[in-house]
């Protein structure tokens, strides 16, 4: 346990929000994307991929590959998700404009977080 108190509480915050994707499903599927597939399984699959990528920066061996698709990933829901949610009202989720708004550099935010950790 020698790594700064921060990375644990990243490792937290991914695995909380993968194991949300299992609790409340239906959050998540609101906010796919139309032109992607069986929602249901993306959702699960990204979980699962936050919870083992939050898991993974616990680990020595393990922290940077973890590090650099925890990048990959948020990089990949700015894409689908974030920008997906700024193009009509009803992909928005009943979420405000300026929050969605707010959320993209946030995410350029917490891809930063993450590399600052790489060794």
């Amino acid at each position: 346990m020698n790594e700064p108190i921060g990375l644990y509480i990243m490792a937290a915050i991914y695995i909380v929000a993968g194991i949300m994707h299992f609790i409340i499903p239906k959050v998540y599927m609101r906010v796919m994307p139309r032109y992607l597939p069986n929602h249901k399984f993306w959702v699960y699959v990204s979980g699962i991929a936050e919870i083992l990528l939050g898991m993974g920066l616990c680990f020595p061996g393990l922290k940077n590959i973890s590090i650099y698709l925890i990048i990959v990933m948020l990089a990949v829901f700015l894409f689908t998700i974030h920008i997906y949610m700024l193009s009509s009202k009803k992909a928005s989720a009943g979420i405000p404009k300026w929050i969605l708004i707010l959320r993209i550099p946030l995410q350029f935010g917490l891809m930063y977080w993450a590399w600052a950790y790489l060794n």
